[in-house]
């Protein structure tokens, strides 16, 4: 209608590369199995039931790699090399809502409490607001005594 026509095979990650090239893979540095950004979490159903998965996923540490603002919510793309109690490790995304003070806080190399979905292992992660300093720091130390041996 009025001359619009959906374009064919156009992918949701072409579209992101060429809107917000900042956020494509190939800018984030990933290959082709990465996730690309998920579509805002308060609209898109998929990305609600990922984020409430997520919330009662299981802990891990996540060394910050990077992150991207995607818009001045400020909500980002945070990036993680994330290692799992179980020895795993993976890089992991992160889209979360930020407060500003938050935001001026973050740094390379930062090390946080994230929760991922082991069943799924798709790259997904969250920022774990609610974890338990005490099991965090009992995870830290398990994973630097696998390091060490």
């Amino acid at each position: 209608m009025f001359g619009w026509k959906k374009k064919r095979g156009a992918s949701p990650d072409d579209l992101m590369a060429r809107l917000r090239p900042d956020l494509s893979r190939e800018s984030l540095g990933v290959g082709p199995g990465f996730p690309g950004v998920a579509p805002n979490p308060f609209l898109s159903g998929d990305a609600r039931k990922r984020n409430a998965e997520l919330r009662t996923g299981v802990l891990a540490l996540g060394v910050l790699v990077g992150w991207r603002e995607v818009n001045s919510n400020p909500r980002v793309v945070l990036m993680f090399d994330v290692e799992t109690a179980d020895g795993i490790s993976f890089r992991g995304i992160a889209d979360e809502g930020l407060t500003v003070t938050e935001l001026t806080r973050l740094a390379p190399g930062q090390t946080l409490p994230v929760r991922y979905r082991p069943a799924v292992m798709d790259h997904y992660v969250a920022l774990a607001r609610d974890a338990d300093p005490v099991h965090v720091q009992r995870l830290s130390d398990e994973i630097a005594s696998r390091k060490r041996t």
